[in-house]
């Protein structure tokens, strides 16, 4: 198994400190896929190391988990609609990315990495710093100063050395990746094997719907993560026979930094160049303010790559305001779940997709991230 740039297609060695790929700056991906076989789940685990067997080898004694994965699948009605809501945000760290996380830094550990680096407006940053600490790992993290307090604090108490940076999230991630050749950068937006935890969610909703795959799955997206997981693990369950079709995939993005939102309204991704059109770039010291912090991804680096996924399975993106987002999160909390914002706009993109989703399509939505990490948002 080995990195391979999306682009060029280049080789990397897995213990590469390069990010991604130096000849044309393109993300990594896997050169190594893994077949999903029903009889290869150990149904005596209730993490999703149950699928250990679809995700990249690692020795036993490497494996660094805190019982992430396998959430439940609950119901919601959100304006008379009846919804199932995948709640995520009861992983050990509050939040989606523990399921990244477990195998990132197992990963990590099986690299024998002692210190890495990461960016994130808090989420990410908070869950890699819980599992270095289970794993013996010290971790710098570079965060936007303005995050979330709940956020930041869960950084530092888990023993991360915090680094806040003033400006729009952007910067965090400059600043990281400039100290990522003395430093592992443990990105959970370039390092591929961050996602094959992602595609987990696949996986457990293929379980839980006893054997189906929903009509419409609809998710938060900033860097985009889950609308690629979501498609990885979906594929693998069709590849091998056990799914007809991918749900088709919706992505809801806060409508003051909306880049994939632009770039699928202009059709970006069908032009034959697309990697030479830049998305909506900040301008320098420019920032932005919106409680969905933790999807206010100016430039995510694989837009192309979920613009087509979600192309390719009938599905689309929409965006949301603030206010929608509040109303949101509060007609849930009304129900008895209490999510952060970021979350929240999944949610509220529904009503505007009245027109694409039918009546009796079988609906799941991504609850990503606790309301616990937002608490002061109350209005």
């Amino acid at each position: 198994m080995r990195f391979r740039c999306s682009l060029c297609q280049q080789h990397y060695p897995l213990h590469t400190r390069e990010w991604r790929c130096s000849r044309c700056q393109s993300p990594f991906e896997l050169d190594q896929s893994f077949a999903f076989k029903r009889s290869k789940i150990d149904k005596r685990v209730t993490t999703l190391w149950r699928y250990r067997a679809m995700l990249p080898e690692l020795k036993e004694k490497n494996i660094v988990s805190l019982g992430e994965g396998w959430t439940p699948l609950v119901e919601a009605v959100i304006e008379g609609r009846r919804i199932l809501c995948k709640l995520d945000y009861f992983s050990p760290t509050g939040s989606f990315k523990d399921r990244g996380t477990t195998v990132l830094v197992s990963f990590l550990k099986e690299l024998g990495i002692e210190t890495v680096v990461e960016d994130s407006s808090g989420n990410a940053a908070a869950s890699l710093a819980s599992y270095c600490a289970r794993a013996g790992i010290k971790t710098k993290i570079f965060a936007p100063a303005d995050a979330s307090p709940a956020k930041l604090a869960q950084i530092k108490i888990f023993g991360a050395e915090l680094c806040p940076i003033e400006g729009p999230r952007e910067k965090s991630a400059k600043a990281a990746q400039a100290v990522a050749k003395e430093f592992y950068y443990a990105s959970h937006v370039y390092n591929p094997i961050w996602l094959e935890g992602i595609k987990t969610y696949a996986y457990e909703l293929w379980e839980q719907l006893d054997g189906k795959a929903p009509d419409a799955m609809v998710a938060p997206a900033g860097h985009g993560s889950l609308v690629r997981g979501a498609y990885k693990g979906f594929a693998e369950l069709q590849s091998a026979g056990l799914i007809k079709r991918i749900p088709r995939l919706y992505a809801v993005q806060a409508e003051i930094v909306a880049p994939l939102y632009k770039a699928w309204t202009k059709k970006l991704d069908q032009l034959q160049d697309y990697w030479r059109h830049n998305l909506v770039d900040l301008l320098p010291g420019q920032t932005f303010s919106t409680i969905a912090e933790g999807i206010a991804v100016s430039r995510p680096p694989h837009w192309a790559k979920i613009l087509h996924f979600i192309r390719d399975t009938g599905g689309s993106v929409v965006t949301v305001s603030d206010k929608e987002i509040l109303r949101a999160r509060n007609a849930m909390a009304h129900q008895g779940l209490f999510i952060e914002p970021s979350s929240a706009a999944a949610i509220a993109g529904l009503s505007k997709l009245k027109d694409q989703i039918k009546p009796r399509d079988l609906v799941v939505v991504l609850l990503t991230g606790s309301g616990l990490k937002s608490s002061t948002i109350l209005s």
